[in-house]
C-alpha cells in the first residue's frame, strides 16, 4: 500500500523535471536563433588581402569590421568587434562578453579575418594595436572605470608575441625608470602601446602618483623610462620620427584634452589644427595624415598642424590603414 504512492510521485517528478528540461532547451534554441538571425555570418570575401592602401573602421550600426571606400562608400562583413586594429596579415578584435562584471575577449584574426587565437580578459575593452609587421600584438582593458578624464580608472594592457606566443599580461610587471631612477608604486598604470617597426621598441602612457609620462621600451631588455610628462595615448608615425598624441590642457572632465605631434629628434611639439577634445589613439594615414574616432564618426587631418578636420568615415571608429 505504500509503494504505489511513492512510485508514483517520483515517475511525477521525473515526467516534470523532463518537461521543464525539455522547455529549457526549447527556449535556448530559440534564443540562439534568435540571436542568429540578428548576428549574419561573416563576409568571407571581405580579407585584409588587397592591393594599395586600404582603411578598416568598426561600422557603429553593426558593431562589424568594414572596409571603407575614399568615395564613401562601405562594405560591411568582417566580425563583431568593439575596438579594431590591423597591420601586416594580422588583425586584434577586442570584443565585449555580456553579463556582470565587464568581460571580453581579445580575437587575433588571420589575413582572411579568421580567428587564429582567443583570450579571455576582464574588463571593457579600450584600445587595441598591432606593429606595423602584424607580429606583435598590444591591447589596454578598463579594469575600473571607462574614462581617462577622471581619477577613478585603472588599466591593464597586455602584450602578445605571436612569434613565441609569449603573453606579457600585465605591462605592470616592465620595470619603469623615471626622472632617472627606478620607479616602484602601486599605481603604476599603462596603456595606449605602439611599435616601433622593429617589433622591439615601443612607446606608450604611463601613469602615475597623478602625472601621465610618455615612455619608450624595449622588450628585449625588459625596460621601459619615461620621456616626457603629459603624453597619453601615443601613435608612432611609419618613419618612427614622431609621436602623435594627447596632451591634457584643461581640467574641465568634458573638454581636458588636444591632440600634438611630437618630433623625436628636436623634442619639439605641434598641435593640430583640431582644437575639439579628442579621446582616441590616433592612426598616421601616412607620413603627412592622422585619422582618430570622435563623436561617433571617424576624422582625418594634417599631421603639421595646417588646414582643417574633415570626415573621413561616418558612423565609425577604430580605423586601420593596411597597406
Amino acid at each position: 500500500m505504500t509503494r504505489r504512492p511513492t512510485r508514483t510521485r517520483l515517475w511525477a517528478l521525473a515526467l516534470a523535471v523532463l518537461l521543464l528540461g525539455c522547455g529549457a532547451a526549447g527556449y535556448t534554441l530559440r534564443a540562439a536563433q534568435r540571436a542568429g538571425a540578428a548576428r549574419p555570418s561573416a563576409d568571407a570575401s571581405l580579407t585584409l588581402d588587397g592591393t594599395g592602401e586600404r582603411l578598416f573602421v568598426r561600422d557603429t550600426a553593426t558593431g562589424r569590421v568594414a572596409l571603407a571606400g575614399r568615395d564613401g562608400t562601405r562594405r560591411t562583413g568582417g566580425p563583431v568587434c568593439d575596438r579594431f586594429h590591423a597591420a601586416g596579415p594580422t588583425a586584434l578584435c577586442l570584443q565585449r562578453r555580456p553579463g556582470v562584471p565587464a568581460r571580453a575577449y581579445a580575437i587575433v584574426l588571420d589575413r582572411r579575418l579568421h580567428e587564429v587565437r582567443r583570450i579571455a580578459l576582464p574588463g571593457i575593452p579600450n584600445r587595441a594595436r598591432v606593429s606595423a609587421s602584424g607580429r606583435v600584438l598590444s591591447w589596454t582593458m578598463f579594469a575600473t572605470g571607462d574614462s581617462y578624464a577622471t581619477s577613478a580608472f585603472s588599466t591593464r594592457t597586455s602584450i602578445l608575441d605571436l612569434r613565441t606566443g609569449y603573453l606579457v599580461k600585465d605591462m605592470e610587471q616592465i620595470p619603469l625608470t623615471l626622472e632617472g631612477r627606478r620607479h616602484h608604486a602601486p599605481d603604476v598604470n599603462y596603456w595606449g602601446v605602439t611599435f616601433a617597426r622593429d617589433d622591439n621598441r615601443f612607446y606608450a602612457t604611463v601613469s602615475t602618483d597623478g602625472r601621465t609620462y610618455l615612455v619608450e621600451g624595449d622588450l628585449r631588455a625588459w625596460s621601459a623610462r619615461a620621456l616626457r610628462a603629459n603624453a597619453e595615448c601615443p601613435s608612432l608615425s611609419p618613419d618612427g620620427t614622431r609621436i602623435a598624441f594627447k596632451k591634457k590642457v584643461s581640467d574641465d572632465p568634458k573638454s581636458p584634452w588636444r591632440l600634438y605631434v611630437l618630433d623625436l629628434r628636436s623634442g619639439r611639439e605641434q598641435p593640430l589644427a583640431d582644437r575639439r577634445s579628442i579621446d582616441d589613439q590616433v592612426l598616421w594615414l601616412d607620413g603627412r595624415t592622422l585619422a582618430y574616432g570622435h563623436a561617433g564618426d571617424v576624422w582625418a587631418g594634417p599631421a603639421d598642424g595646417s588646414g582643417a578636420p574633415r570626415v573621413l568615415a561616418r558612423g565609425a571608429s577604430s580605423p586601420a590603414m593596411v597597406r
